[in-house]
């Protein structure tokens, strides 16, 4: 890979984790300083999926969020679930919608998916969706 192809799909990458998150998470912060084809591949493939409807992408974001957030129960990514969870939060997605997709993840990959980081996904977005709550004014 060139280096200016490197360092445009290095910096496509960024700039999806800046629009997404408002920052780029340290573990790829990581792999961006020390291997940076690597992170150039996984961002320019992220910034072309993460891009909502209006930009280009077939799906929704809060759909895209909350399939990472399932995803990453799935796969017992606590971090990576809890931060797409709570992005589908911002974007819309209710607790009871992400309740039911928890119990579909329980479904295919059991009950430990459930225990290791699907619960604490659930409180994170209950906790979500009372910070999102506007109190009344006056």
């Amino acid at each position: 890979m060139s280096d200016d192809l490197t360092d445009t799909a290095a910096q496509a990458g960024l700039a999806s984790f800046m629009a997404t998150f408002g920052r780029v998470p340290d573990q790829f912060s990581l792999l961006h300083q020390h291997a940076p084809s690597a992170f150039a591949g996984y961002g320019l493939m992220r910034s072309g999926l993460m891009r909502d409807k209006d930009a280009g992408g077939a799906m929704d974001m809060k759909s895209k969020e909350f399939i990472f957030a399932l995803l990453d129960v799935l796969a017992g990514n606590a971090a990576g679930a809890k931060s797409h969870g709570l992005a589908a939060m911002k974007l819309g997605l209710t607790v009871p919608e992400m309740a039911e997709g928890l119990v579909q993840v329980i479904m295919v990959g059991g009950i430990t998916t459930w225990n290791l980081v699907g619960a604490d996904l659930l409180r994170a977005c209950v906790a979500e969706a009372a910070d999102l709550v506007i109190a009344p004014t006056g």
